[in-house]
């Protein structure tokens, strides 16, 4: 049987449940960028976000919610960064242990911050391992509880708080989107976000922003069917590398986006650039494909009001100055 969708009430109790932990993140603008993109665009930070990403909306509704029973097994998750972070943090705030099960490529931070948190990480080749198969067994082995990374209704209540807050600072300020662009991996943000804002603002296009090369959820949203990537090339974004949609998410997607949209790995970068001279925000390359989706035009602003999710900023530094220098 499959699980029930979120409804709008569920991402209002996940609000409730975060509040007080999660940040609530502002709706940023630049009059200056504004007038050389002729419209409006806001921008939702979530690299300022506990954890540097929005992922920990999701995973702190779901541990949340877990029996004193569940929560004195354990909890394991496995993740290339954002979700283990996210994960580790919310279990540390609960008193429970995480296991985290982490590409050996990922980035250095996003690992050594999994870590502070209190967890434990293990380690698998992104290329030869099948990371699930490596968590079922350790699963199995300790009777930890498993938190996944989108595909689950509390996970995605979780993050579609974020629309929440966007919905509800719109209409704080008397505005109602065109557009809004959500960075999409598995689609969990974009799904939540989408319920959140498609029962507040009934005209606003949605569209999903990925990384050239990793746009599984463009060309599964214009076929009307999931699309699975079977040789792609390396990414920048890390973070955004999940071959196919969610089930679940791609079900709620496919009903409420307009269109996916693609960005290049040059396009990613100087929206990078534009984020830290701009907003004065660190933005790793995956949490910035959105941004780009709006700088380059392939979603218009000029006579429009746009919103951009950022949906995260955990980045080498090393990595984030070899990019900025190769910025328009």
């Amino acid at each position: 049987m499959d699980a029930p969708r979120p409804q709008l009430g569920d991402i209002e109790n996940a609000a409730s449940r975060l509040a007080g932990y999660a940040v609530r993140t502002p709706l940023l603008e630049s009059p200056l960028l504004n007038q050389q993109l002729g419209g409006r665009l806001l921008i939702k930070p979530e690299c300022l976000q506990l954890t540097g990403s929005f992922k920990f909306r999701g995973a702190f509704n779901r541990i949340s919610q877990l029996t004193p029973d569940q929560l004195k097994k354990g909890v394991i998750a496995f993740s290339s960064g954002n979700h283990a972070q996210g994960v580790a943090a919310a279990a540390h705030i609960k008193g429970t242990q995480a296991v985290i099960v982490m590409p050996e490529d990922a980035p250095r931070i996003k690992i050594d911050n999994t870590r502070a948190w209190g967890a434990e990480v293990v380690t698998y080749d992104r290329h030869g391992d099948d990371r699930e198969a490596v968590a079922a067994a350790i699963q199995e082995e300790r009777g930890l509880v498993l938190v996944p990374p989108y595909d689950d209704p509390d996970i995605i209540a979780g993050q579609g708080t974020v629309g929440l807050e966007i919905a509800d600072d719109c209409d704080e300020q008397n505005l109602a989107p065109d557009a809004v662009v959500v960075c999409c991996g598995g689609g969990g943000l974009s799904a939540g976000s989408a319920i959140a804002l498609s029962q507040r603002f009934g005209d606003c296009a949605l569209h999903t922003a990925e990384p050239e090369g990793w746009d599984d959820t463009a060309q599964s949203l214009a076929c009307g069917a999931r699309v699975e990537i079977e040789e792609a090339s390396a990414s920048i974004c890390d973070a955004l590398m999940a071959p196919t949609p969610g089930k679940q998410t791609f079900a709620i997607n496919r009903e409420l986006y307009t269109s996916g949209v693609t960005v290049t790995e040059q396009e990613v970068i100087d929206a990078m650039a534009t984020a830290l001279a701009i907003f004065k925000i660190v933005v790793e390359p995956g949490g910035a494909v959105a941004l780009a989706s709006a700088l380059s035009g392939h979603v218009p602003v000029e006579g429009r009001t746009v919103v951009a999710i950022i949906s995260g900023g955990n980045v080498d530094p090393e990595l984030f100055t070899q990019l900025l220098s190769r910025a328009s």
